[in-house]
């Protein structure tokens, strides 16, 4: 069952989902009738393709491949068509271990033609931090995008039970506890 806006703002106000703005945003004014907006934040990374030629996904990514950037908020970013970005967002969030987050893009945001996460769907019980978003513009012309605006939104919906390993016990949770946007760390899976 997915949680309306006033299970949302229970849950928010008693602590039971955590979300906390990195600034002076109220998260109870970013809530919708079923889901809870979330913003970008001022820092992203990207690759850069000048000397890198393959991705290895059992290999890390020297650090000299991957830009890390911080705008002012007025600043736009210009996401040029087929690029793609890591950016991470405004808020920080923990899932309790009887809710999963599940992710969806705004549709003024998708009218753009700018793709955010076309693969995680959602943020499994007991994760904390802020949520890394995989952004890329599919549209034919470059897209402004700028910190602080609204282009993300959570709908949270009830396990049918409490999860036994949620993801802040698992051993191999590669992503929990990050703040700054994260590339893929697939090198740390276990086999």
């Amino acid at each position: 069952m997915i949680l309306s806006d006033s299970a949302i703002k229970e849950r928010l106000k008693s602590w039971n989902i955590e979300v906390v703005s990195m600034w002076n945003y109220d998260i109870l004014e970013q809530i919708w009738p079923a889901s809870l907006d979330f913003r970008l934040w001022n820092t992203f990374k990207y690759y850069k393709r000048d000397n890198l030629t393959l991705i290895d996904p059992r290999k890390w990514v020297d650090s000299i491949h991957v830009q890390s950037v911080t705008l002012d908020e007025n600043t736009p970013f210009i996401l040029h068509p087929r690029q793609f970005v890591l950016w991470v967002t405004l808020e920080k969030i923990k899932v309790p271990t009887d809710l999963v987050a599940r992710c969806e893009w705004r549709s003024s945001i998708w009218r753009l033609w700018v793709v955010i996460h076309s693969t995680a769907w959602f943020i499994d019980p007991g994760f904390e931090g802020t949520i890394t978003l995989e952004i890329t513009n599919i549209n034919e012309v470059p897209v402004a995008l700028y910190p602080w605006m609204r282009i993300w939104q959570f709908a949270f919906e009830t396990l049918d039970w409490v999860c036994e390993i949620p993801y802040n016990i698992r051993k191999w949770s590669k992503y929990m506890g990050q703040v700054l946007p994260e590339e893929s760390r697939i090198v740390k899976d276990i086999n």
